[in-house]
């Protein structure tokens, strides 16, 4: 059992799972494809993602184009962490607006990212794991990205920029404003 929580941005979703506890601990359904379908999501998730990083690692804003887009689901298993995304759907009424949310182990949460949106996460704790379903599989070549710190964007990362933790490949991604007029995230 899950309940779909809507956000500001069409399309994106959270979902809280039932959670079930005891003396003993909990058990909650984390994925339940049927219960997915009954919600209006027909995704066919065909890879799962793992990555565990420390306080200040910043990853993202990172998306595939074309063929290679993808959707996710997204939970947080170990930690917290602030989930941010910007919608590059060019016929969206919230088109290269970002949306925000704290995701953590305590509070269960998961994200539902459509396509065509840039996908980015900080960590807020001391490390966290972060686990995601993908509806298509990753493509080195079909890979692009935003500069996480592009004024035009507005986003409070809520670390400071000099204790963030980048990739040299993500501290050099071009801004909202190049990736927009080159559409780098329709396809190539």
């Amino acid at each position: 059992m899950i309940e779909i929580l809507k956000t500001e941005l069409p399309d994106l979703v959270l979902i809280k799972p039932k959670v079930f506890g005891d003396a003993r601990g909990f058990f909650l359904e984390s994925y339940n494809a049927k219960e997915m379908l009954k919600n209006g999501f027909a995704q066919n998730f065909v890879q799962d993602n793992q990555s565990v990083s420390s306080f200040g690692t910043l990853r993202g804003l990172h998306y595939q184009r074309g063929e290679y887009a993808q959707a996710k689901i997204l939970r947080v298993i170990q930690g917290r962490i602030l989930d941010v995304v910007v919608d590059l759907r060019p016929d969206s009424i919230t088109y290269k607006k970002s949306y925000a949310v704290e995701l953590s182990a305590e509070n269960y949460l998961q994200i539902f990212v459509p396509r065509q949106f840039a996908h980015g996460f900080v960590v807020l704790s001391e490390s966290a794991t972060v686990v995601y379903k993908c509806d298509n599989y990753y493509s080195p070549e079909h890979e692009g990205g935003i500069y996480h710190a592009d004024p035009e964007l507005q986003i409070d990362w809520r670390i400071p920029q000099d204790r963030r933790i980048l990739s040299a490949k993500d501290q050099k991604l071009p801004s909202l404003k190049t990736v927009i007029a080159t559409k780098d995230w329709i396809a190539r």
